[in-house]
């Protein structure tokens, strides 16, 4: 008779596509870094530099097929072999047996990005994944895209959170325990300022001091730029880089990786004195970008209640050259860097470098973040008013949201204003569907239990979440709009910007409230709607109620 206590649970990893992973059991770390060793002592005997890269998730998994891509630019011959790390952990573990396939863990609108991988692992062979480790110690170069992230404990207050360090520390821990002395440690993540200066390299020399390592650590940091979408390799690899080191040979020596991994030669690489000031670098260029954004939500707001459309205005701007990048605000700010950069900057002026004053010198940057986390809302408002205007109510009505990532054309839903408006219009009883055809799953709601972690979910900030678990992104627009009373266009995919409103009441079976938040709908289009009986809002167009009216004029 087996004993039922003494069998042991096998414990899964569910990609995203349903595959099931059996996660390691300890008995089998010894092979999996006997593996590590035969094609690291191979690659060695080959010539070529062994890249360990930690993390291979948003970044990760990019950055470790272009350093696996790189060629040596006199031989032409591969000069990596890239040996990318994951922590087995029933959430992430999938993606090591995915890559070890030659597929790509990221689901990317680039095709270049699966077809790298699959080129590095299946091909060249000069790419590899593991759950162990141990494998650190076989690098000449570690790469680290661990997630730094910042937590906000309070809707609209940027000011009442804290940075989340916790993997980042726990990974440079178990870096300084394993890699060799004249290993090269390159910190990619975007981390608070300080971070590695003041965090990462104490932690370094603390366990270099218990292995009896008298040399410094050679630690670094350079910051990626990636933009999801249809470039996501190029903005990885051909794009401007800024790097810094702890002392003279680190930087030395993470400019020569820099410059052979990546397209330096038509986007030169920058070279800071210190960390921190490559570290600001990001922080200060993400929280510009942010507090422009946040300023014309001010406008408009503005525009709506005095008659003003702002796209006429921003696009008269924009004639002017030293104006020509300002962009219209939707709803609200997102992916993984704008709506917490600057409060890992404010959060590390008084927790890593020490100063007091960090609320009355840091006023521009936590409003404008408070702002666009909260400008969603707003557009909930606009749903609220466009169905009453029509003699309908919010509660119970289906509202059919249309894009659930950050931006167009791409599947990335960190941080999306879409998934604010979602829950807000949950809160006052809306029915909500979701159609978006560059996303699969919509995690946040999905697993808002445990994503991005536990009792972090946004859903703690609202009522009536608990059946927005049971969402799920709908591909097929015209089934979508069937018996839909709101559509709100939340984001301007390209299969959004040319639907005819015929087409779009036909599909929903009778007029409905349409509201437009990136000035997707040009006025020809908005007459048509309020011709066939619907009502249209829009943010930052207030000039729609004069096109209301002369559409009423004609009817009367």
């Amino acid at each position: 008779m087996v004993n039922m206590s003494e069998t042991k649970e096998i414990v899964f990893s569910v990609s995203p596509q349903g595959e099931k992973f059996s996660i390691p059991s300890k008995e089998e770390y010894s092979e999996e870094f006997k593996r590590l060793e035969r094609l690291a002592a191979k690659a060695k005997e080959e010539g070529k530099e062994v890249v360990v890269v930690m993390g291979v998730g948003f970044v990760g998994a990019v950055m470790a097929a272009i350093i696996a891509d790189t060629r040596d630019k006199k031989s032409g011959k591969h000069s990596k072999f890239v040996i990318g790390c994951q922590r087995p952990s029933k959430r992430s573990y999938w993606k090591i047996p995915l890559l070890n396939q030659g597929l790509s863990p990221v689901k990317a609108e680039d095709p270049e990005v699966d077809e790298l991988i699959s080129r590095c692992v299946k091909e060249t062979k000069t790419l590899t994944a593991t759950y162990n480790s141990d494998c650190l110690g076989l690098a000449d170069c570690v790469v680290v895209d661990v997630q730094c992230d910042y937590l906000k404990n309070a809707l609209g207050d940027m000011r009442n959170g804290e940075a989340d360090m916790a993997a980042l520390e726990a990974t440079m821990k178990t870096i300084g325990e394993k890699i060799q002395p004249q290993c090269l440690v390159l910190i990619e993540t975007t981390v608070a300022p300080g971070t590695t200066e003041f965090v990462a390299w104490p932690i370094l020399k603390k366990a270099f001091a218990k292995r009896g390592i008298h040399s410094e650590p050679l630690l670094s940091h350079s910051f990626e730029r990636v933009m999801p979408g249809k470039e996501y390799v190029a903005s990885i690899r051909d794009f401007w880089r800024v790097c810094a080191g702890c002392n003279d040979e680190a930087r030395s020596r993470v400019e020569k990786f820099l410059h052979e991994v990546l397209n330096t030669e038509k986007f030169p690489l920058t070279v800071m004195d210190r960390p921190i000031e490559s570290e600001t670098t990001k922080i200060v260029e993400n929280s510009y970008r942010a507090t422009i954004l946040a300023f014309l939500n001010e406008w408009s707001i503005f525009a709506e209640r005095n008659g003003v459309d702002l796209i006429k205005v921003i696009n008269a701007i924009k004639m002017r050259p030293t104006h020509s990048n300002i962009i219209f605000p939707g709803p609200g700010i997102g992916g993984y860097c704008l709506p917490k950069d600057g409060g890992l900057g404010y959060w590390a002026y008084r927790h890593i470098l020490g100063f007091e004053d960090g609320d009355s010198l840091f006023r521009i940057t936590p409003t404008a973040i408070d702002i666009n986390d909260t400008r969603a809302l707003h557009v909930a408002e606009l749903v609220r008013d466009a169905l009453r205007n029509m003699g309908r109510y919010i509660a119970g009505a289906d509202v059919l949201v249309c894009g659930a990532s950050y931006r167009q054309d791409v599947g990335d839903t960190r941080y999306s204003g879409s998934e604010m408006l979602v829950r807000k219009l949950a809160e006052m009883g809306a029915e909500i569907r979701a159609h978006d055809p560059y996303v699969d799953h919509w995690y946040e709601f999905e697993s808002q239990d445990t994503y991005p972690a536990e009792n972090y979910s946004w859903s703690r900030f609202f009522r009536n979440q608990d059946e927005l678990v049971n969402l799920r992104v709908q591909k097929d627009l015209s089934k979508a709009l069937e018996g839909a009373e709101a559509l709100v266009l939340a984001v301007p995919h390209k299969d959004y910007l040319n639907l005819a409103p015929e087409k779009v009441v036909e599909w929903a079976g009778e007029p409905l409230a349409v509201i437009d938040c990136y000035g997707i709908l040009p006025d020809d289009v908005i007459r048509r709607y309020f011709e066939l009986g619907c009502e249209v809002k829009a943010l930052g167009r207030g000039h729609i109620q004069r096109l209301k009216e002369s559409v009423r004029r004609k009817r009367v």
